[in-house]
């Protein structure tokens, strides 16, 4: 029990108790875990009790999550997760349950996380199994190499950091542009050279020592081979270690997203940006009579 007294009168206030491996086509193994909401009753002291020890009805308003804006990835992978579940859900769309460590320590409903370098929402989680769960649009299975996956399979992860956040590589949105085939590995030292072969629509983007975006990973590009629709790029033993890309093969797929600042610039030069901007700044003159 809590004893207050105000100017007027003194209470007792009882305590109250608290009350073959399958694709990702196929169906989940088991039903999803449903949210469950729990509802904490909110009491309003009067603002002149003293009490002789703090009340355990007190609201903890403090624990409750401030929303802060978390807006892009920076490409430096925090774990790589494995795939435990992928397919077919109850709600008639695709989801893909993942094993993780780090990205789950402080994941929330609704919190982005880039899975392969593709943003996905959250829908669902477990921290006692350390397991989470997104879901997969058909254009995301469509435009991304998600759809290789399969239960047992490492995936690269990283929350979406703040805007307050250090960025340990560049503005990766997670919006995947395409994907590329590995077509060559090889060792030099305790590194590993991998090229890839792409669409020519996305290599127009890729530029010599440029920023790109491989399976979530903020890498550069060493040299790109314009006949052969392909670039390469290196990755230090630090790296292998620490990402999927070594652990593919020739022949399967990475995701890419290439710089999104190349896009901007080829986008502003098409629309006639550029030439509104010299006419405003130098408009033509006329000679008067």
């Amino acid at each position: 029990m809590v004893l207050s007294a105000s100017l007027h009168s003194l209470c007792i206030i009882p305590h109250t108790s608290q009350s073959k491996i399958p694709s990702i086509f196929n169906l989940l193994k088991s039903p999803l875990a449903k949210p469950h909401l729990k509802i904490n009753p909110i009491f309003k002291p009067s603002s002149l009790s003293l009490f002789t020890q703090p009340s355990k009805l007190r609201p903890k308003t403090q624990n409750f999550r401030t929303p802060t804006i978390r807006s892009l990835f920076s490409g430096i992978v925090e774990e790589m997760g494995e795939i435990k579940q992928l397919g077919m859900a109850d709600h008639g769309g695709f989801d893909l349950k993942i094993h993780a460590k780090t990205v789950i320590e402080d994941v929330h409903l609704g919190d982005s996380i880039a899975v392969n370098g593709t943003c996905l929402t959250v829908t669902d989680f477990d921290t006692h199994l350390g397991e989470f769960t997104v879901g997969l649009a058909p254009e995301t299975l469509r435009k991304t190499s998600l759809s290789e996956l399969e239960p047992g399979s490492l995936v690269n992860l990283e929350r979406a950091i703040p805007p307050t956040g250090r960025m340990g590589g560049h503005f990766v949105q997670g919006h995947v542009d395409g994907t590329a085939e590995i077509v060559g590995k090889q060792v030099e030292g305790d590194s590993l050279w991998i090229k890839v072969k792409t669409d020519k629509n996305l290599l127009k983007y890729v530029v010599p020592k440029g920023f790109i975006a491989i399976d979530g990973t903020s890498l550069t590009v060493v040299d790109v081979f314009e006949e052969e629709l392909c670039f390469n790029f290196m990755l230090v033993a630090y790296t292998r270690q620490k990402v999927v890309i070594p652990l593919k093969e020739i022949g399967q797929k990475v995701n890419l997203e290439v710089d999104i600042l190349g896009k901007y610039v080829e986008r502003l030069l098409s629309s006639g940006f550029v030439d509104s901007i010299k006419g405003s700044r130098f408009p033509e003159t006329h000679n008067k009579n």
